[in-house]
């Protein structure tokens, strides 16, 4: 005699494919934010009235933004709930990548990068 054990079949919830394709376009954005801006460096200095040098300070500025962050976030996130944590951070990202493509001068760029960069983590 054999023993049949019957299971439920595991169900896949829409949601779930919405968080993987939020995950998946926020990894993009992250990763966009961090390496195109090597190659708008042109651009952003004849815009802001700067030459290119002083232009790659915002990839500095996101740099260190990333420095700041980083170790901030390990703290708060072994407190802070992580679906909380997720989306406040992916918020900031996105208000902060807003606030520098509409920077009117060079340090309010700087601000801005230096305010997209915490959220990476």
């Amino acid at each position: 005699m054999t023993a049949t054990v019957l299971s439920a079949p595991v169900r896949r919830t829409p949601a779930v494919g919405l968080v993987h394709l939020a995950l998946a376009l926020g990894g993009f954005a992250i990763g966009t934010t961090e390496f195109a801006t090597m190659s708008l460096l042109p651009l952003m200095a004849r815009d802001l009235h700067i030459d290119e040098p002083t232009a790659g300070h915002v990839i500095s500025a996101y740099a260190l933004g990333v420095v700041v962050g980083a170790p901030t976030l390990a703290v708060l996130g072994a407190k802070w709930p992580k679906r909380t944590m997720l989306i406040a951070l992916m918020a900031v990202f996105a208000v902060a990548n807003g606030l520098s493509a509409l920077a009117p001068s060079y340090g309010s760029m700087l601000v801005f990068r230096f305010l997209s960069g915490l959220p990476h983590r």
